[in-house]
């Protein structure tokens, strides 16, 4: 499973496949509906590489936890995050057992049960462990990059003072 260029942006609903880098942001498209969209630098954008959630002994990778409910599920979807709060938790526990139930919130387990249903209905999800040499490659791109459209700005502020 990569989810190296998948993201979430808050304020738009599901989420999107990072297709290219332009010179204001970048354009993603939408896993639900497939519409591209243009994303400026200002908005607040998570890479789903870059997202992990609290247990009790360490922080849990996203990735890891979309291959937990894949390997519960049989790469199959998992229940509905619509379903009733007390149904959510339980399931939750069956996947991640000793996640910190005071930092994790009801609402963080229907984004992460949303999430795996919308990459899972793509065919994005799997069992397998990820290549690691390949993801690291991938993240150090995508921040070079960010980066590199960052520093220019800055560099002409300094000039015209």
């Amino acid at each position: 499973m990569n989810v190296e260029k998948i993201l979430a942006i808050a304020g738009k609903p599901g989420l999107f496949e990072l297709k290219l880098q332009t010179r204001s942001g970048f354009l993603a498209e939408s896993l639900l509906d497939g519409k591209k969209i243009t994303v400026g630098m200002r908005s607040n954008v998570s890479l789903l590489s870059e997202i992990s959630m609290y247990t009790y002994s360490e922080e849990k990778p996203l990735a890891d936890i979309i291959r937990a409910i894949a390997i519960k599920e049989n790469e199959g979807p998992a229940i509905s995050h619509k379903e009733d709060n007390g149904k959510l938790i339980a399931y939750f526990k069956e996947i991640l057992p000793d996640y910190d139930e005071e930092r994790v919130y009801a609402s963080d387990i229907k984004k992460v049960l949303n999430w795996y249903n919308i990459l899972q209905a793509k065919g994005l999800v799997s069992k397998e462990e990820p290549k690691v040499e390949n993801a690291e490659a991938i993240k150090e791109e995508v921040v070079e990059e960010v980066k590199a459209k960052k520093s220019p700005a800055k560099k002409a502020a300094k000039k015209e003072e």
